[in-house]
């Protein structure tokens, strides 16, 4: 870690992307709950007055994939006609049963495609997140907040972030932008829309972390005007916020998206067990920054590569490290599956302010040895 300046960005929940990460993933939840051994592979498209859902589920119960998206565009706050794109917009599905040959593989327990995976951790937050990112996370997760419960009624769904840090030897040391991005009622001028973000947004945000920034520091809405967000205007699609759903640029990410995906495939369970042992690792004093990285074969229960880099800061010798790793995980498909619990309906949540660093998920709980 030897830059100057990190910057990583995050997007509200509304954000089109994320609208579509949360369809697909709000499907799989479905069958999870209807039959946790359920094969979901789903993606979503949004776009001006508009809804398309395609991919592959096998479960025993038949899903209402349109009341299931109706739910989730509400949910977002998509309810006004201005919007053009609302939950009583069109909507067209196309899902078909798992191919039987990749069920085959994944039946056995196997992976469920090939793929490699990267799981990182750094101790610079309570969260073992990097900052830019939780930073980045915290602002749009707060605007929703304040859009949702009147705190900001003007605000309307969708929304980014991006935010400077500035490190000295691998620390932050502190905040030098904040970058915000929200469409809100014509009513309101920008410059105040401004104020009143950067006081209850943006300074509780960065002070619960310890840090803060100068108003002048903050932008709202690049081009100085933003009305109507959403699909109308940017069509989204699922799984092209990864970075986003990681770890805001600072680690390697593997080749696959996350949402929309059951726990066989392993883009998705295998960046969860990573993730899992990198902080464990980092929680346990073994190192302050961790790494892990596997891979695997379609069809195949093990990885064919587990690899972990501790960029210098290792506390013990690697061999005690990876011994430690092998002890509380097994990393086989299975074995992930059942070591963090997986076949749950939580992934929905997952889908809108990233998958790592928060508490309430399975692979984020820490092991004391």
């Amino acid at each position: 870690m030897n830059y100057q300046y990190f910057t990583s960005e995050s997007v509200a929940a509304g954000h089109p992307d994320k609208v579509c990460d949360q369809l697909s993933d709000a499907v799989l939840d479905a069958a999870i709950a209807a039959f946790p051994q359920s094969r979901v592979a789903v993606e979503s498209l949004v776009t001006e007055n508009r809804i398309v859902m395609a991919g592959e589920v096998s479960c025993p119960q038949k899903l209402d994939y349109k009341a299931i998206a109706r739910g989730v565009v509400k949910r977002l706050g998509y309810t006004k006609p201005e919007f053009k794109f609302t939950n009583q917009s069109p909507i067209s599905v196309y899902i078909h049963q798992q191919s039987s040959d990749i069920a085959l593989g994944a039946d056995a327990g196997g992976a469920g495609d090939q793929g490699m995976m990267f799981g990182y951790a750094v101790k610079e937050t309570k969260e073992l997140m990097p900052l830019p990112i939780v930073l980045a996370h915290r602002l749009v997760e707060k605007m929703d907040e304040l859009r949702e419960k009147n705190g900001l009624s003007y605000l309307r769904p969708d929304g980014k972030s991006e935010i400077k840090v500035r490190y000295e030897k691998a620390k932050p040391v502190s905040v030098e932008k904040v970058v915000l991005a929200v469409p809100h009622e014509p009513t309101v001028e920008n410059l105040q829309a401004k104020k009143d973000l950067y006081q209850k947004v943006v300074l509780p945000v960065l002070e619960k972390y310890g840090f803060t920034v100068k108003e002048e520091d903050c932008i709202l809405n690049g081009t100085g005007k933003w009305e109507i967000g959403g699909p109308a205007t940017d069509t989204g699609v699922t799984g092209r916020k990864i970075v986003v759903d990681s770890y805001g640029g600072m680690a390697r990410i593997g080749g696959g998206a996350f949402s929309g995906k059951d726990p066989t495939k392993v883009d998705r369970s295998g960046a969860y067990g990573t993730r899992y042992l990198a902080k464990n690792i980092v929680a346990n004093g073994l190192a302050e920054r961790c790494e892990v990285q596997i891979a695997y074969v379609i069809g195949l229960a093990k990885p064919i590569t587990v690899a972990i880099e501790t960029f210098g800061t290792e506390k013990k010798k690697l061999k005690i490290v990876e011994d430690f790793a092998g002890k509380i995980l097994d990393l086989s498909v299975r074995g992930i599956i059942e070591g963090l619990n997986l076949l749950q309906p939580i992934y929905e949540k997952t889908a809108a302010y990233g998958h790592f660093g928060r508490e309430e998920f399975p692979w984020e709980k820490v092991v004391r040895f």
